[in-house]
């Protein structure tokens, strides 16, 4: 894509430019994770090693649903200064952490596939994404976790699904007398 528009007059730091413009507007509506843990997988002699770390965050627009985020880190030099690529490789569980009130673009599924979380998993252009869909006739809230560059993305993915449920409101189980 970056060949072809240079190709057809495009200079390369207008599509620069436009890239980094993209990039700002969409940082904005992404969730900021928290590190929850982490495990070392590879020992590296010099450097940190390669870990795999879980992350959580909140969907920055349904209160109440909040997905946790495991995906490997390069470790060794290039790793410690930023400048490894990490792999695709990751998964996600997303669960009701609290009642959740759906907006009314994610009812009527304007809002399919718009990004929640957003992760840079290289120096330039990689990128670790979720995005969220919503399945009206079951009610469920369904999260897509995939990696992606400018040229080319990773056909590995996972997903994982909230099914709203009232919050709070469940009875209490008798007791056997």
């Amino acid at each position: 894509m970056l060949r072809t528009a240079i190709g057809k007059g495009v200079t390369q730091g207008a599509v620069l430019m436009v890239l980094l413009m993209t990039t700002m507007a969409s940082v904005a509506t992404v969730a900021q994770a928290e590190i929850v843990g982490e495990v070392s997988t590879t020992f590296k002699l010099i450097g940190a090693n390669d870990k795999i770390i879980i992350e959580a965050f909140n969907d920055p627009d349904i209160k109440g649903a909040t997905c946790y985020l495991s995906r490997a880190k390069t470790g060794g030099i290039r790793g410690t200064v930023g400048l490894a690529e990490d792999t695709s490789d990751a998964s996600i569980a997303c669960r009701q952490t609290g009642p959740i009130v759906l907006p009314k673009d994610v009812m009527n599924g304007k809002s399919d596939g718009d990004r929640v979380f957003r992760k840079s998993t290289s120096l330039l252009f990689k990128k670790l994404q979720v995005v969220r869909f919503y399945d009206h006739q079951r009610n469920t809230l369904v999260y897509l976790t995939y990696s992606d560059k400018i040229i080319d993305g990773s056909p590995k993915n996972s997903i994982s699904t909230i099914v709203v449920r009232p919050w709070g409101q469940e009875k209490k189980p008798q007791e056997n007398r």
